[in-house]
């Protein structure tokens, strides 16, 4: 039986997208890694709690398929200030939230962080 739950996470983790816009906060990465994790030993991992796998597979995969959002369909595809889905994807990319974390850093920080880094040619000295 563990065998054909570890089939079926394992299919899951294959439909599921990868996101290179979100290193490192990558929702599909982190649940390979768990599977993984989970499932050391593979078709042979003993499973102690059966019915909560079950469970997490079935709530995983509502998510995947979207359930709730086909379940229960907005009317627009906005927010309340008017953002929309590919304008949040842009601003929760990794190399925006980067850029804007440098933006917030005060001058002073920014220019000492300049200033302090070792050169190389320091190192080899």
């Amino acid at each position: 039986m563990a065998a054909s739950r570890y089939r079926r996470f394992l299919r899951l983790c294959e439909e599921w997208p990868a996101e290179d816009s979100k290193r490192q906060r990558d929702l599909g990465a982190f649940l390979r890694q768990r599977v993984a994790q989970a499932f050391r030993e593979g078709e042979n991992t003993p499973i102690s709690d059966p019915e909560a796998c079950d469970q997490m597979y079935e709530s995983l995969l509502r998510i995947h398929t979207n359930f709730y959002k086909n379940k229960y369909p907005r009317l627009k595809d906005t927010t309340f200030t008017g953002v929309t889905v590919e304008d949040c994807r842009t601003i929760l990319a990794t190399d925006i939230l980067k850029q804007m974390e440098d933006m917030k850093k005060g001058t002073w920080k920014r220019l000492r962080e300049k200033f302090s880094a070792k050169k190389p040619e320091e190192d080899s000295k």
